[in-house]
C-alpha cells in the first residue's frame, strides 16, 4: 500500500498547480492538505502567512500568527500593515463613492444601455462621473478581493465591466469575477465566466501566441474547481481539455492536467468515444509524465496487463482520495464518503472486465475477481448485475466457476456510422486550419 509519504512526494500535484493559480484559489487547497495531515501543521501555516502577506487579509494573517507561535499579540509589522489597508480601503472608497452611488440607484442604473460611449457620455454630463471614477471603481473591486470580500468584488467588477472600453483591463476585471464566483462557490455562474474568458483568450484579436497559450493553462487550472463541483463538470471538462488547444498546451506546458482528463473519461460513460483518441495521447506522453490514473488506463487499453490495472487502482484510490479536486468528502450521518472514488473505482472495474473479456472467451471467476481486487462472491454478484444491466452477451457457468462470453459479430451498420463520425471531425479540423491560415494571410 503506497504510503503518505510517497503521495506527497510522488503524487500531491500542488507544487505544479498553484503556480497557476490567482493566490486567493490556493488557500481552498491549503484547507484540503491540513484536513488530509499530509503536511505538519505547522509547515501548512507558515505558507499560509506567506500567501496572506502578498493580499490584504490581515486580520486572518494575524489569527493564523497567533495560531503558529502561540501568542496572543500580533507582529508590529501586521498591526502597521492592517492601519495602510484600512486607509487606503477608506481612500479608495472615497475616491469611487460617486460611481458607486450611482449603481446603488435603480432608477439611474436604467438609463444605461449596450452602447458604451453613450454610457460614458450620459455619465460625464448628467452625474459628473468620468474615467478617473470609472478607473477608481476597479481599484476599489480588487482592493475588495484582496480584502477577502469576494462577494463585493464580483459585484464591483461586474459593473466596471459594463462601462470599461479597454480590453485589456476589462479581461482582467474577469478573470477577477471568475475567481470571485469560484471562491464563493458559485458554480452555474462560474462555469458561465469562465466560458467569456475562454472566448476572449481564443479570439483572434488576442495577444501573442505564447500569451495565448499561458491562458489557456491558466483556465484549464482554474477550471478545475468548477469541473469537479459543478453537476455537468466531468462533461465540460473532456469538451475543453479535449480540443486540439488546449490538449497541445497540456502536452507542452502542463502534463499533470492528464491526471483530471483521465479521472473524467473513467466515470463518465457518455465520452467513451472520444477515450480511443486520449488513448493514443497517454501513449504519447508516457514518457514525459507518470500518474497512477493516467497509467491504470495504459496498463488496461494500452498493455493489456491486468494485473498492473489491478494494482495501479489501488494507488488510484489513494490518489483520489488526497487529491484536493478529487477527493471531496460528503458527510453522511457519522460517516464521511468519497463520491467520486466509489464512482471512479466502479468504473475502473467496469473497465477491466470489458477488456478482459474482449481477449477471453471463457474466464475463471477467481482469477476475474482478483483482478477485480474483489472476493469471489462480491465479483459474482457484481458480473451478475452487470449482465442484467448492460445486456452483456454473456452467461455463468457456476458449476466449474467461469463467465462464458458469447461471440459477437461486429455491427457493420455501426462501424459504418463511427467511421463516418471520424471522417466528419477530420473535415472540420481540416476545413477550420485552412480558413485560419487563409485569414491569416489576408491579415498580412
Amino acid at each position: 500500500m503506497t504510503t503518505m509519504a510517497e503521495i506527497k512526494e510522488n503524487y500531491d500535484l500542488t507544487p505544479r498547480v498553484a503556480p497557476n493559480l490567482d493566490r486567493h484559489l490556493v488557500f481552498p487547497i491549503l484547507e484540503f492538505l491540513q484536513e488530509r495531515q499530509l503536511y505538519p501543521d505547522e509547515q501548512i501555516l507558515k505558507f499560509k502567512i506567506e500567501l496572506l502577506n502578498k493580499t490584504n487579509m490581515v486580520d486572518y494573517a494575524m489569527d493564523i500568527h497567533k495560531s503558529l507561535y502561540h501568542t496572543e499579540d500580533a507582529p508590529q509589522d501586521m498591526v502597521e500593515r492592517r492601519a495602510e489597508v484600512v486607509a487606503r480601503l477608506k481612500s479608495l472608497e472615497e475616491a469611487a463613492a460617486p460611481l458607486v452611488t450611482f449603481l446603488l440607484n435603480p432608477a439611474a442604473v436604467q438609463e444605461l444601455r449596450a452602447d458604451k460611449q453613450y454610457n460614458l457620455q450620459m455619465l460625464k454630463e448628467r452625474y459628473q462621473i468620468g474615467p478617473d471614477q470609472i478607473e477608481a471603481l476597479y481599484q476599489y473591486a480588487k482592493f475588495q478581493f484582496e480584502c477577502g470580500n469576494y462577494s463585493g468584488a464580483a459585484d464591483y467588477l461586474y459593473q466596471y465591466r459594463t462601462l470599461c472600453s479597454n480590453l485589456e483591463r476589462s479581461l482582467s476585471a474577469l478573470w477577477g469575477k471568475l475567481a470571485s464566483e469560484i471562491l464563493m462557490q458559485n458554480w452555474d455562474i462560474a462555469f458561465e465566466e469562465l466560458n467569456r474568458v475562454k472566448d476572449i483568450i481564443d479570439s483572434k484579436s488576442f495577444a501573442s501566441p505564447l500569451n495565448q497559450v499561458q491562458n489557456r493553462i491558466w483556465l484549464m487550472h482554474w477550471g478545475l474547481y468548477i469541473f469537479f463541483n459543478h453537476d455537468n463538470g466531468r462533461t465540460q471538462i473532456i469538451d475543453l481539455f479535449n480540443q486540439d488547444k488546449y490538449l497541445n498546451a497540456i502536452q507542452t506546458s502542463a502534463p499533470h492536467l492528464l491526471r483530471y482528463l483521465a479521472t473524467a473519461f473513467i466515470v463518465n460513460k457518455r465520452k467513451r468515444p472520444q477515450l480511443k483518441d486520449f488513448i493514443k495521447v497517454i501513449q504519447q506522453e508516457h514518457y514525459s509524465y507518470k500518474d497512477p490514473i493516467v497509467e491504470f488506463l495504459a496498463c488496461v487499453f494500452v498493455n493489456y496487463d491486468f494485473d498492473g490495472a489491478q494494482k495501479k487502482m489501488k494507488e488510484c484510490e489513494e490518489v483520489i482520495v488526497n487529491d484536493p479536486f478529487l477527493g471531496k468528502r460528503v458527510e453522511n450521518g457519522n460517516f464521511s464518503t468519497v463520491p467520486l472514488r466509489d464512482e471512479f473505482l466502479e468504473n475502473a472495474r467496469l473497465f477491466i472486465f470489458e477488456t478482459y473479456c474482449r481477449i477471453h472467451q471463457r474466464i475463471d471467476m477467481g482469477v476475474l475477481a482478483e483482478k477485480l481486487n474483489l472476493n469471489y462472491e462480491e465479483a459474482e454478484r457484481w458480473i451478475v448485475n452487470l449482465i442484467r444491466t448492460s445486456k452483456l452477451d454473456a452467461k455463468i457457468d457456476s458449476e466449474s466457476g467461469t463467465v462464458i462470453m458469447e461471440p459477437t459479430q461486429p455491427n457493420v451498420h455501426e462501424q459504418l456510422i463511427n467511421h463516418t463520425k471520424a471522417l466528419s471531425g477530420r473535415t472540420y479540423k481540416l476545413v477550420t486550419q485552412l480558413l485560419e491560415h487563409s485569414q491569416g494571410q489576408a491579415a498580412r
